[in-house]
């Protein structure tokens, strides 16, 4: 039975994503064809203003792949906790919801239950900026651990999103925090999800010359860089 293989890829321009994404495609299939390639182009990217809010060009390519045949997503393990079972069902349903089929591998340790999502249509599962993985992740810990108290992060990954993300954001937070020491001036990003504004916060929290905080209201809530000193 034939499955799906899908890469997700970044660049500066739509045509270097692709270039990124087929090379990896060929390094994961030798001989690959590549006129059975199909694009999806998540984002065409933001250059952003003097350097800040770049955000790059991202595409997911993905072609038939006849020598293996994906898991179900919700098959269970023998080896799996009672609290990764479910939350393999849990993210299993959402995604099929969306109309996603995809593969699921659950690592779970004392510090986190971590998720991630393999297979087709992972642009989808994504959303502009991570909106509909962070919804996903949301809703993941809000069912699982309702009414708990022994609860853990629960992390939503697919085709390596959370660490390529991870990388944009604190480029944009020291570009921000550099702009706004500099100039003296408030410097306020784009809107972002929870979790992103969160990295940012992160990132920028211990840094003597910035401070940070969230304005607006969702879901166009942003992070404004603020030099220490001024009032907020």
């Amino acid at each position: 039975m034939s499955t799906e293989v899908s890469v997700e890829a970044t660049g500066e321009t739509v045509g270097e994503a692709k270039w990124a994404a087929l090379r990896e495609l060929e390094r994961r299939r030798p001989g690959l064809d590549k006129a059975s390639v199909r694009f999806q182009v998540v984002s065409e990217g933001e250059r952003g203003l003097l350097g800040v809010g770049y955000e790059p060009a991202r595409v997911v390519a993905s072609c038939e792949d006849d020598s293996t045949d994906l898991e179900a997503g919700a098959a269970p393990r023998a080896d799996e906790s009672a609290d990764a079972a479910q939350l393999r069902e849990i993210v299993d349903r959402i995604a099929r919801e969306i109309g996603v089929r995809c593969s699921i591998d659950i690592v779970e340790s004392d510090e986190e239950l971590r998720v991630t999502c393999t297979g087709g249509e992972l642009g989808l599962l994504i959303g502009r900026h991570g909106q509909t993985i962070d919804a996903i992740q949301y809703l993941a810990n809000a069912i699982l651990f309702h009414n708990r108290d022994d609860r853990k992060p629960v992390v939503v990954d697919a085709a390596g999103y959370r660490a390529r993300r991870q990388t944009t954001l604190d480029g944009i937070a020291l570009r921000s925090a550099e702009r706004a020491a500099a100039t003296g001036q408030r410097v306020e990003l784009e809107p972002m999800t929870p979790v992103e504004r969160k990295i940012v916060h992160e990132r920028l929290k211990d840094d003597p010359e910035v401070e940070t905080v969230s304005e607006g209201t969702e879901p166009n809530r942003y992070v404004v860089v603020v030099p220490r000193g001024i009032s907020v």
